[in-house]
């Protein structure tokens, strides 16, 4: 689990094998269900995570008691740093499995001392918000500007498979519109 760790992190901005090692210390590993809500909104939470496998997405709840997927994370990934989803450690969103689900964690505030330390594990750390900033924009690029049908297109060339993997519900919720929108969509493409 640890080289899936290691390969992510060179994904993203090669480091060193040093720089993992102090990085390797903090790992700790779960695992969740499908359906388990493992951070809730406005409550603490103090770690960054990698997703080792699995699916996962970070939402709200409108005051009508409906999902609103914000993002959504894949196997091999990262989820939203902690500094842009939990302002004074609390959670700003829900996160919850859409499938099985296995993460690695570290201490956010441990690893923030890694960073200070180390220039490499520093760099890192700053590619991923850099990479973060960069996809919260293309998604609002994409809702200001795509129709639903572009944006659906743009969804399978970002997510292939995950259409078969997680429910409708939520691809339609992270793309903005109806699952009945989303569904006719389908049958337009296929045709």
């Amino acid at each position: 689990m640890k080289k899936k760790v290691k390969n992510i992190i060179n994904g993203i901005f090669p480091i060193s094998e040093k720089s993992f090692q102090e990085i390797e210390t903090l790992l700790e590993f779960e695992t969740f269900e499908n359906g388990e809500i493992f951070i809730q909104r406005n409550k603490r939470n103090e770690k960054e995570y990698f997703i080792l496998s699995g699916v996962c997405k970070s939402y709200l709840v409108n005051p009508d008691g409906d999902d609103i997927t914000i993002s959504l994370f894949t196997e091999n990934s990262i989820l939203s740093p902690h500094q842009t989803r939990t302002p004074n450690n609390i959670s700003n969103l829900y996160f919850k499995a859409l499938t099985n689900l296995e993460l690695a964690w570290m201490n956010a505030k441990e690893f923030e001392n890694l960073m200070i330390e180390n220039i490499e594990i520093r760099n890192f750390a700053n590619t991923v918000l850099q990479n973060e900033l960069i996809s919260k924009v293309d998604k609002e690029i994409g809702l200001a500007s795509l129709t639903a049908k572009e944006r659906l297109i743009e969804f399978r060339n970002k997510y292939r498979l995950l259409e078969n993997l997680i429910p409708h519900t939520d691809i339609a919720s992270y793309l903005g519109i109806t699952n009945i929108s989303l569904s006719r969509l389908r049958k337009d493409l296929m045709s």
